[in-house]
């Protein structure tokens, strides 16, 4: 499959939490070159590394790496946000191999992305605090009939999102979007892998990772955390991040934080593939299993 794709193209690899395409990646550039530039939206952030499966610093010998751990846990990080970072790579001369599970990064790239205002702190903090205290269901009853129907309502991320848009511009962030300006990278311009990955295949993997996380020192990243962390930091949506620290407070046992971290796993993994499966049905599809 590597030799079939076109080295002169950039390279766009999607997939689920715990596929493979990150090492499909590395596969990639280590034949072929190129830059690997992240498009997952939790692995921007520096303060968790190995919770958030960041490539080691193994992995980023074998290959250059871009937009990983490059934007400070309390600062918070959009789409927008992403495509200017990824502007350069996108001029440089290294060909892109453009990897992550974050469908919606993927979308604006090849889509468009609407030129929304920039979301107030104090309706972003409004947000944070009513979803803290009860949780983000409802913010849904207050958006547009249009919006509720078009975003994934079970991602607290893009629920607050479409609320804070709403709150801030008045306008429901399905009407923004419908007036999005035209792709930065048109998908019939790159190598788009869609990295299928199938529950029974991908369950036991999940699993397997939270250990392998331990293993790796995932406590003692949350150790060096717990001076600054907090539940309202946009990197503390990291899966984990808020069992380990409970972990250190003595609230939940390790056991129980395994428990949970994997149970939140499997649901994204299920979010990620539903998202994949509706947006993305004109990738390449690869088999993880075949990785």
């Amino acid at each position: 499959m590597i030799d079939s794709v076109d080295p002169a193209k950039p390279v766009l690899i999607a997939g689920p939490t715990a596929s493979g395409k990150s090492e499909l990646a590395l596969r990639l550039s280590e034949a072929q070159g190129g830059v690997i530039v992240n498009a997952d939206a939790i692995q921007v952030f520096s303060d968790w590394r190995v919770l958030t499966a960041r490539p080691s610093e193994e992995d980023e010998t074998r290959a250059p790496h871009a937009l990983y751990g490059h934007v400070s846990g309390d600062t918070p990080y959009s789409v927008g946000d992403w495509l200017r970072d990824l502007e350069t790579h996108l001029e440089n001369e290294l060909r892109p191999i453009i990897v992550g599970g974050t469908g919606l990064y993927f979308t604006a790239l090849t889509e468009g992305l609407a030129e929304i205002p920039e979301t107030p702190d104090a309706i972003r903090q409004t947000a944070m605090r009513r979803i803290q205290q009860h949780g983000h269901v409802p913010l849904i009853d207050e958006l547009d009939a249009e919006t509720r129907a078009r975003i994934d309502t079970a991602n607290p991320m893009r629920v607050q999102r479409a609320w804070e848009v709403l709150t801030n511009t008045g306008r429901g962030l399905a009407k923004w979007q419908d007036d999005t300006a035209p792709p930065r990278l048109r998908l019939s311009d790159t190598t788009a892998l869609l990295v299928n990955a199938e529950k029974d295949w991908l369950t036991p993997r999940i699993e397997a990772r939270f250990d392998k996380m331990l293993a790796s020192g995932a406590m003692d990243e949350a150790l060096a955390n717990r001076p600054t962390w907090t539940p309202e930091q946009p990197s503390a949506k990291a899966i984990g991040a808020a069992e380990l620290m409970a972990v250190i407070d003595g609230t939940l046992t390790i056991d129980e934080a395994r428990n949970r971290a994997t149970i939140l796993t499997r649901q994204f993994a299920k979010r990620q593939r539903t998202w994949f499966r509706a947006r993305m049905r004109n990738w390449q599809q690869v088999d993880a299993r075949e990785l």
